[in-house]
């Protein structure tokens, strides 16, 4: 099955996609497939005799890089070589998938099932082929697999209500994050920038930084809680919550789990020379973008829930959304006759779609209800 990633942007307060700095030319680059640790190589079966002894290792990803992906899957099976005892923590899903991970590495679902108990597209909506080589190598080797994540309805309220408001048990028991330091909140701040229709606000932006404090100390409380003697746990997230540090990082710190080391993979067509600090260390990846699969069909709209289907936040430019004439406050209501409740509802109809195809989209505009009519374009030779 073809590479596919979310067709509309992620709901709002979702973490964006930051890519790993540019970085600044050098002589000479390192050969793909090798690993750099402080700016010198270091064979492979060394660093992962180093790395098996921590407590904790995180592996960084591009959400929708297939090269990701694959990277994780081999760094796992060579860590799991020096350190057979591992769980493997998922940012993918929140704490109410932990029973269809549970039954997954046992063996009682097949991959239809475990989608669907986990409630996999309405949680993550990423296309789940470019996991399920993790998930079957965990259950080939019985490893426990633990949900970090919360769901985007409890993040609110924490942003919103505040800690103290919410009952631990309804929490799942994570405690409140540490501060944001500086150079993190100025790196969400770039996100934020970037997201026009939610204001140039100050209070925006803290509601910003808030939501991603509520996902990096969900991620940090869900691995510490993992931790155990003589076992090696592995988290796998967006490398924007791990760069420099920041994000699960500094929550681990401050959790008491100081015993953690950072893995991402690293392009040259970023560079040659990685920006110091941005990991503990890196693995060079190939050229792979002549064997990437073709870019998926996407609305181009940034939404988020609202009680008569889904509220358009943000149309990106040049995308379908603007050529339908789409607008931020726009409230998409159906999507070929289908009631919409939720991101995932018009996510999995988009997905669905192949190109030359026509998808009905019926909406909310100032009270009168329009109707709208997206034409998939045909992929150009």
């Amino acid at each position: 099955m073809p590479r596919r990633r979310p067709p509309l942007a992620a709901p709002l307060f979702a973490l964006a996609l930051f890519g790993l700095p540019a970085a600044a030319p050098a002589d000479e680059c390192p050969a793909p497939g090798e690993w750099q640790r402080d700016g010198e190589a270091i064979a492979g079966d060394t660093l992962m005799g180093e790395l098996a002894a921590s407590r904790v290792v995180l592996l960084g990803e591009q959400h929708e890089r297939l090269a990701h992906h694959r990277w994780q899957l081999h760094t796992l099976a060579a860590l799991h070589a020096h350190h057979s005892r591992m769980v493997i923590g998922l940012e993918m899903l929140p704490r109410e998938a932990q029973p269809a991970l549970d039954a997954w590495v046992t063996g009682e679902l097949d991959e239809a099932e475990f989608l669907a108990a986990s409630g996999w597209q309405e949680a993550w909506g990423y296309d789940p082929e470019l996991y399920l080589p993790i998930l079957h190598f965990a259950r080939m080797h019985r490893l426990p697999l633990v949900a970090l994540n919360v769901t985007p309805a409890l993040r609110g309220r924490l942003v919103e209500a505040g800690w103290e408001a919410v009952p631990a048990a309804e929490r799942h028991a994570i405690t409140p994050p540490a501060p944001a330091s500086e150079a993190y909140r100025e790196a969400l701040g770039e996100v934020y920038a970037r997201h026009p229709s939610e204001g140039e606000h100050e209070a925006g932006l803290t509601r910003f930084v808030a939501a991603q404090l509520v996902w990096d100390r969900a991620m940090a409380v869900g691995l510490a809680e993992a931790t155990a003697p003589d076992t090696l746990v592995v988290g796998l997230m967006g490398q924007g919550h791990l760069t420099f540090g920041h994000g699960v990082p500094h929550q681990l710190d401050d959790l008491g789990i100081r015993d953690h080391r950072t893995l991402l993979p690293w392009s040259l067509e970023e560079g040659c020379t990685p920006p110091e600090g941005v990991a503990d260390a890196l693995f060079t990846l190939g050229d792979e973008r002549g064997f990437e699969p073709p870019e998926p069909q996407r609305l181009g709209v940034l939404i988020a829930a609202h009680e008569a289907g889904l509220q358009v936040m943000e149309v990106v430019p040049d995308s379908l959304a603007e050529s339908l004439g789409l607008e931020a406050g726009d409230v998409i209501t159906a999507a070929a006759g289908r009631p919409l409740q939720a991101p995932a509802d018009l996510t999995a109809l988009v997905r669905r779609q192949t190109p030359g195809t026509l998808l009905p989209l019926t909406l909310q505009r100032n009270g009168a209800t329009e109707e709208r009519l997206v034409r998939f374009p045909v992929a150009t030779p």
